[in-house]
């Protein structure tokens, strides 16, 4: 028998008491609460986990009261506990609904990105009937401020993997008295693979982020709705001088990596493998085909595309918030690389199947 104050301090005393008493061959239990002068949430929490525990056990319980309020209190946490245990089942259940849906959002989002590239490529076909629609000064702008301001991180990353590749090859070339011949691999890999890809990925970190943000932020401060109610089109203004700057300067960008990639490899040939920059330039002349400088060129231009083109879509996807701007920011950098990776792979299987 309860009685008195039934709170959270009292609940211990009534636990040991019960935990005292042997239950074995008990068929039914009474629980007398008409004494009970003050009955709270937690008390309620353990009458109801009580009743459970003891109908596992096929015993039954009988609350006897006339206090309206003690029956509310335990009715109102019997239900929630069984709507909080039917949410746990829902969830449970859910989990392949819920896989479905990602996969469906991310369909959806794909689909919405071809649908923006669509649309570029009409109003780039239709800029091009006229001269007066190409936007000159703008493109200029953007090639200096994407691009050429770059010069100086790509250069230094494009020295530093030459130097890094170079000294980590010369230990193993230097087992086997092949020193002459880390001028063949430093040609290949860096004109067909590395000059291209960290070029790629240093310009997806400064300026595809940097598109996403500019863009994100004229969204928030309405700017694009400014634009399009003056009659002008955003995507003749600002999407597409962005993306042609980078297409452009993106080969010149790679071709700068590659001197700067091979000159890393040069210096360490000289200091670590006696290799002299005479020797090594002649070595490379000879064995060093025009055509991997040209396969790692070629991919400039698609790289500059996705890079750019992700950077806008993720800046005109910015919700009305600030917090949209980093979300978006990052997946931009992180879309960008993953495309240009993806990107890079089919050209190489490409060329390799053409034997190039």
């Amino acid at each position: 028998m309860f009685s008195g104050e039934f709170t959270l301090y009292t609940v211990t005393s009534y636990q040991k008491k019960i935990d005292g008493i042997d239950l074995s061959q008990v068929r039914e239990i009474d629980f007398d609460l008409n004494n009970v002068v003050y009955f709270d949430t937690t008390a309620s929490i353990f009458i109801n986990t009580l009743i459970g525990e003891l109908a596992q056990k096929n015993i039954t319980s009988n609350i006897l009261t006339d206090n309206k309020d003690i029956l509310d209190t335990l009715a109102l946490v019997s239900k929630s506990k069984k709507t909080s245990q039917k949410l746990l089942q829902e969830k449970k259940q859910d989990f392949l609904r819920s896989v479905g849906k990602n996969i469906c959002s991310h369909f959806n989002g794909f689909l919405a990105f071809i649908a923006f590239i669509g649309k570029l490529f009409i109003i780039q076909i239709n800029s091009l009937k006229s001269i007066k629609n190409i936007r000159y000064k703008e493109i200029a702008f953007e090639m200096n401020e994407s691009a050429i301001r770059a010069l100086g991180i790509i250069s230094l990353t494009s020295f530093l993997i030459g130097l890094v590749v170079a000294y980590q090859s010369a230990y193993q070339l230097k087992i086997y008295g092949a020193n002459i011949f880390i001028v063949d691999m430093l040609g290949i890999s860096i004109f067909r693979e590395l000059a291209p890809l960290m070029t790629a990925i240093v310009i997806a970190g400064r300026s595809g982020s940097a598109f996403t943000a500019q863009i994100g932020a004229m969204k928030i401060t309405e700017e694009l709705d400014a634009m399009r109610t003056m009659g002008f089109d955003p995507y003749l203004f600002l999407v597409l001088p962005r993306i042609v700057a980078l297409m452009i300067t993106m080969p010149i960008l790679i071709f700068v990596a590659d001197i700067m990639g091979v000159f890393g490899g040069l210096l360490i040939a000289y200091i670590d493998l006696g290799i002299s920059p005479q020797l090594f330039l002649e070595r490379f002349n000879n064995v060093i085909a025009a055509k991997h400088f040209y396969i790692g060129i070629f991919k400039g231009p698609f790289f500059a595309f996705l890079i750019a083109a992700i950077g806008v879509y993720r800046g005109l996807m910015v919700k009305d918030d600030t917090q949209s701007i980093g979300f978006n920011t990052t997946k931009s950098v992180v879309e960008s690389i993953f495309a240009v990776i993806v990107c890079d792979a089919l050209f190489s299987i490409f060329f390799t199947n053409l034997g190039i």
